[in-house]
C-alpha cells in the first residue's frame, strides 16, 4: 500500500484509513466530536454559507466505541517514533483517556496538555469555561521530541539563572562551589522548557483567521503541537479535519498532511484555505497581555468603593460600572495628557452614542493652561436630551489647584 501525502480524502476516516500505509505517520492530530450532545452550526462570515455537524449519541458507550474502532486504526499508521494528540473537553476527557491507555498502554501517556483563554463571560450560573485538554501518547519510548523553551517568569530569582545548583547530602538543592568555595556559573540557559499549560488565545468572533466553522482552532495551537513532535518533511494526519486548520499548518511548517473529513463542505472549505495558506501573527502572544492594560488604574481608584471593570484598547472608555443605569451601561474615561477637557468629553460622547450609555463619568487628570478660561468655568454636568456627563477630579488635580 502507497501514501499519497499532501491531500483532502473525503469519507469516514474509519475507511479512508485504510488507504494510508501502516507505520507512515509521524504525527496524528484528532479533534474529533466532543459528545456534547448536540448539533453544532455556524455561518461563514459572508453569512453565505453555513457548516454544521452532528455530536448526538445514544450513550457514553457509543461514543466509546466509536472513537476505539478509529484510534485502534491511528496507532497502526503511527511510526514507532510518531505521536498522537487527541483534543477534547470536560464532557469527554474521562472516555478519550480510557480509550487511549486502552489502545496506546498508560506507560505511553506522555501529557495532558490544558489549553487555557481568556473567553467571553456569559449568563450561565457557575464557573466560566475557560481550558480545553489535549491528551499527548506516543506509540514507543522513542518519539521524535523537539524542545521549546519560554521565557523565565517575572518573578524569577535572577540568581537561580546565573548560579549552578547541587544536591547536598540531604538531597536539598544549593548552589554549587569550587574547591575555594565560591559558586559556580550555570552553563548558557535557553529559558524554561515548555510547560504543559498553554496560554495561546482563542478565537474571538470577529478574529480574521476565523472561516465560518463550528469549533474552529487557532493556527498557533497546531503549529506549537507540529513543531514539537514533528521535522520537516514529516508526515502530519487529522482523521476529521473540519476546516483544514491542521493541515493549513503543516503546509506552513514544510511538513506533509493528509485530512480526512466526512463532510463535503468541510473538504472544499479545507482546499480553498490550503490553495493560499496564510500564517497567522498573534499581537497577544507577541507583546504579551500586560501590553494591552491600557486603563488608568491609578486615576480609576478615585471610584473607590464603587464596582467596576477596566476597559483596555478603547480611547473613549477606560472603565464600566457594574451597575447600570436605567438599563444602559455607566461608562468612565480619565482625560489623557495630550487631551483638553473638551477633547476628553467628545471621546466619552462618541462611546456613549455608539454603547447607548445614558450616563458616563470624565475623570479629570488635567489643568487648563488658562484657569479662567471659558472651559474651566463651565458646569461639571454636561448633558443633553440623551445622556449626561458629570465631569470629576482626581485628588492630585485637586491639590495642584489648590496650591498653583
Amino acid at each position: 500500500m502507497t501514501t499519497t501525502t499532501n491531500q483532502l480524502l473525503l469519507g469516514d476516516c474509519l475507511q479512508k484509513m485504510n488507504e494510508i500505509a501502516d507505520s507512515s505517520v509521524d504525527l496524528i492530530y484528532l479533534d474529533p466530536p466532543f459528545f456534547t450532545e448536540r448539533k453544532h452550526k455556524l455561518k461563514n462570515r459572508q453569512r453565505t454559507k453555513e457548516f454544521s455537524f452532528d455530536d448526538i449519541w445514544k450513550q457514553e458507550s457509543s461514543y466509546a466505541e466509536f472513537l476505539h474502532q478509529r484510534i485502534l486504526k491511528m496507532r497502526d499508521l503511527l511510526k514507532d517514533t510518531g505521536s498522537i494528540f487527541v483534543h477534547c473537553d470536560k464532557m469527554a476527557n474521562h472516555i478519550v483517556r480510557g480509550v487511549l491507555d486502552d489502545v496506546f498502554g498508560s506507560e505511553y501517556f506522555q501529557s495532558e496538555i490544558i489549553w487555557q483563554y481568556k473567553r467571553w463571560s456569559n449568563a450561565k450560573k457557575g464557573l466560566l469555561p475557560s481550558h480545553q485538554n489535549i491528551y499527548f501518547y506516543s506509540k514507543t519510548h522513542d518519539f521524535t521530541f523537539n524542545k521549546v523553551f519560554m521565557p523565565y517568569s517575572e518573578a524569577t530569582n535572577l540568581d537561580q539563572i546565573l548560579q549552578r545548583r547541587t544536591r547536598d547530602k540531604h538531597n536539598k538543592s544549593i548552589y554549587a562551589r569550587d574547591e575555594q568555595g565560591s559558586i559556580k556559573q550555570a552553563d548558557a540557559k535557553q529559558g524554561v522548557p515548555l510547560s504543559d499549560v498553554w496560554d495561546i488565545p482563542y478565537l474571538n468572533p470577529k478574529a480574521r483567521e476565523r472561516v465560518g466553522y463550528p469549533t474552529q482552532k487557532p493556527l498557533l495551537l497546531l503549529e506549537r503541537i507540529i513543531a514539537l513532535v514533528t521535522n520537516q518533511n514529516d508526515l502530519v494526519l487529522d482523521p476529521f479535519c473540519g476546516s483544514g486548520t491542521t493541515c493549513v499548518a503543516a503546509s506552513l511548517a514544510n511538513r506533509n498532511y493528509i485530512g480526512i473529513d466526512q463532510s463535503e463542505d468541510a473538504i472544499e472549505l479545507s482546499q480553498t484555505r490550503l490553495d493560499k495558506p496564510v500564517k497567522t501573527q498573534s499581537t497577544l502572544m507577541q507583546k504579551g497581555r500586560k501590553a494591552f492594560e491600557q486603563a488608568n488604574i491609578q486615576a480609576l481608584q478615585c471610584l473607590a468603593n464603587i464596582a467596576y471593570n477596566p476597559v483596555h484598547r478603547n480611547q473613549g472608555i477606560d472603565a464600566i460600572l457594574v451597575e447600570h443605569h436605567h438599563g444602559a451601561p455607566v461608562l468612565v474615561k480619565v482625560q489623557k495628557e495630550a487631551e483638553t477637557l473638551q477633547q476628553a468629553k467628545q471621546l466619552l460622547r462618541n462611546a456613549m452614542n455608539v454603547k447607548a450609555s445614558k450616563m458616563g463619568f470624565l475623570i479629570r487628570t488635567q489643568l487648563a493652561q488658562d484657569e479662567h478660561s471659558a472651559e474651566a468655568k463651565q458646569d461639571t454636568q454636561d448633558q443633553d436630551t440623551a445622556s449626561i456627563i458629570y465631569v470629576i477630579e482626581t485628588v492630585e488635580l485637586s491639590i495642584r489647584r489648590r496650591y498653583a
